[in-house]
């Protein structure tokens, strides 16, 4: 029988099925330890010094005490914690991404996928590099600056020279001002030598949903295909490690197994990271299972309400305090609301999830992945998150600038990096609002922009920030960054 260890490189190790059930038990044990409960939100408080904030994070164990707690006032001040450590690491802004699939052409078997190798009715559609270039340019003109490429695994459809020629073609594109900045890739675990190609073609974050990180029930879920090698998935952050790659994002698809299993197995993940590494996962994204093509997701019966939703998001939050947190249009606008308080620090707009699609008036929805719960258009999105006080932010500067992995943490982890990204938002923003926002939007974020010079650390960067969001507003000027 394998034994927990967070710093071996075996899945059934670091991801150890036993260290799980104690960890619930034990949970299940101290939901209503107030004493315990207190004591692990004392810890988890930001602590400020010399200008620097540090949190301390949870381990697994201590995190799931305060998701299986059910006392009101202390998941109160759960909520409360969640929503200061988020504006202590991460302040007002949101980063905004779209994601773009490449191709469906899938060999798995995975159950709740409509692009399982099964569907045989599903339209199976692959961009070629023209087509790329014209959603590029819808995508530019729509004003986004980051993309998440999506591909099924099928290694002859979709050899990983597909995806990096895909990737450059992305990079070579500037229609107007228009330009991709940033393209994070979520395609199946592969070798080190391909995440090698991946990271020489300048790619932002590797991003790898566990699905699910109950061994058993991910191999029933993913019957067929390569996917279906729980250790080969679930050690692939190590190999894009070791291939230079030190941007990786984890998630899981919550409703296919037991949302505390899964909440405990992420962590652990990100655990052995840092121990092993010296770096945790850069995102955690929190999708649920939703319907699609020939998925219905009542058919999984681990589904979560949005309290609970509500909670997980908030206790990765007090977990795991450095790490962005991303969720999609697969919830609704008021769903979305309510993660952004809780630790949520990007979001997708505009999207689509078909193969293509960004360059037709009307959605298409005979190749899409999952049904989009939030249909509203970028400049909707932005004109929201502005409404409720958040600067959106398209900011891509600390992957160009190579603050990533350790270098980027280390920033982070201080709370030095709202010193660079502040006043990267509003830059970036200002961009956004000259080039492509409508007329009320463009008034509503200017004033924004205004409001938020006040909260820029330092004479001279904030005197900096004017002069180049100046020179946005009357000129041709882009790409400022700091």
């Amino acid at each position: 029988m394998a034994v927990y260890d967070k710093n071996s490189l075996k899945a059934d190790e670091f991801i150890n099925h036993e260290e799980i059930l104690e960890t619930l038990k034990y949970a299940e044990e101290n939901k209503n330890n107030v004493e315990l409960i207190d004591e692990i939100l004392a810890k988890a408080k930001p602590i400020r010094e010399d200008g620097k904030i540090f949190c301390k994070g949870l381990s697994h164990r201590e995190a799931a005490v305060l998701l299986a707690c059910e006392i009101p006032e202390k998941i109160e001040e759960m909520f409360k914690l969640a929503k200061e450590i988020k504006l202590a690491f991460y302040g007002n802004r949101i980063v905004l991404f779209a994601p773009l699939y490449l191709s469906n052409y899938c060999v798995n078997g995975c159950l709740y996928c409509p692009y399982h190798a099964k569907n045989k009715h599903i339209p199976r559609k692959k961009l070629t590099q023209e087509e790329i270039k014209k959603e590029v340019i819808a995508l530019q003109d729509m004003g986004h600056k980051r993309l998440a490429i999506e591909a099924g695994e099928d290694p002859v459809n979709n050899p990983i020279e597909y995806i990096l020629d895909s990737i450059k073609t992305i990079y070579s594109i500037k229609h107007k001002n228009g330009a991709i900045r940033r393209v994070n890739v979520n395609i199946a675990a592969t070798t080190v030598e391909n995440y090698r190609k991946l990271k020489e073609a300048g790619i932002g974050t590797y991003i790898l949903f566990q699905e699910t990180y109950h061994k058993k029930g991910y191999e029933e879920l993913h019957p067929t295909g390569p996917k279906h090698d729980y250790n080969y998935h679930t050690e692939a952050m190590d190999r894009a490690m070791e291939g230079g790659i030190d941007d990786v994002g984890l998630g899981v698809l919550f409703g296919l197994d037991k949302y505390k299993y899964e909440f405990a197995g992420l962590l652990m993940h990100a655990e052995h990271l840092e121990a092993v590494h010296g770096v945790g996962p850069h995102t955690i994204s929190v999708p649920r299972v939703k319907k699609a093509d020939d998925i219905d997701p009542d058919v999984f019966d681990n589904g979560i309400d949005d309290e609970t939703f509500e909670k997980i998001i908030a206790c990765i939050r007090i977990a795991v305090p450095y790490t962005g947190m991303i969720i999609s249009t697969r919830e609704s606008e008021e769903v979305r609301l309510k993660a952004l308080e809780m630790g949520v620090s990007q979001i997708s707009g505009g999207s689509r999830t078909s193969v293509g699609g960004y360059g037709e008036e009307e959605r298409p929805h005979d190749t899409e992945q999952f049904d989009v719960s939030d249909t509203r258009t970028l400049d909707e999105v932005i004109a929201w998150l502005i409404e409720i006080g958040y600067i959106p932010s398209f900011c891509t500067a600390c992957y160009r600038a190579g603050r990533t992995g350790d270098r980027f943490m280390t920033l982070c982890k201080t709370g030095q990096i709202q010193n660079c990204c502040h006043p990267n938002a509003l830059m970036t923003l200002a961009e956004y609002l000259m080039d492509y926002a409508k007329d009320k939007t463009k008034e509503e974020g200017l004033k924004l922009i205004e409001k938020e010079y006040d909260n820029i650390i330092g004479d001279k960067i904030r005197e900096l920030t004017k002069e180049h969001i100046k020179d946005i507003c009357e000129s041709n000027k882009r790409d400022f960054r700091f």
